[in-house]
């Protein structure tokens, strides 16, 4: 396997999370919760330190790393596994119009996997590029806040509460995060 676009160190990275064949579930109030709620969790018990993130229908974006003494992609495989198990029950227990189509989906996704498993929500592996200047992590942050805007959700990125974009602008936001003074912005 290819570690070319993983977290090799605890360094700071810009990752990006995909579900299985880009489903949008991130459509509901409740599957976004679920993100958000995980991230709280991994930031306050898991050692995980988050510079800025944009949650989109289909995608997760983090500026991330861990914490001296954890390992971010343990976090990230312990993030996908507790997210994929509470958005099926989600789906499962929840008015759904999708549930079946979406369960079924889930399910056909782990028919090439060796381990039993019964649904598989996110793609294998996640990309991550290495934040190594004050450019790349500028220009990381602006596409994360702007992406929203380009899929024409919100017209201005601290419209979008599901975003990092609040933070950076002192606003009461979904999530907190580490401003980011990595490179003296």
């Amino acid at each position: 396997m290819s570690t070319k676009y993983k977290a090799n160190n605890n360094n700071v990275y810009f990752v990006t999370i995909t579900t299985v064949e880009w489903v949008d579930i991130f459509t509901r109030l409740n599957h976004k919760q679920t993100i958000i709620d995980s991230l709280n969790y991994c930031r306050e018990n898991k050692g995980l330190n988050i510079y800025g993130y944009t949650l989109m229908h289909s995608h997760l974006h983090m500026i991330c790393s861990a914490k001296k003494g954890f390992e971010l992609p343990d976090i990230i495989r312990d993030f996908k596994k507790h997210t994929s198990k509470q958005i099926v029950q989600n789906i499962k227990k929840e008015p759904e119009s999708r549930r079946e189509w979406l369960l079924e989906l889930f399910s056909k996704a782990c028919e090439h996997l060796k381990k039993e498993q019964e649904y598989k929500v996110w793609q294998d592996g996640y990309h991550a590029e290495e934040v190594l200047n004050k450019e790349f992590l500028e220009q990381k942050l602006n596409y994360m806040h702007q992406n929203p805007v380009k899929d024409k959700v919100v017209l201005k990125a601290e419209d979008y509460l599901f975003s990092s974009a609040r933070n950076y602008l002192n606003m009461e936001a979904m999530l907190q995060v580490e401003v980011s003074s990595l490179f003296e912005r």
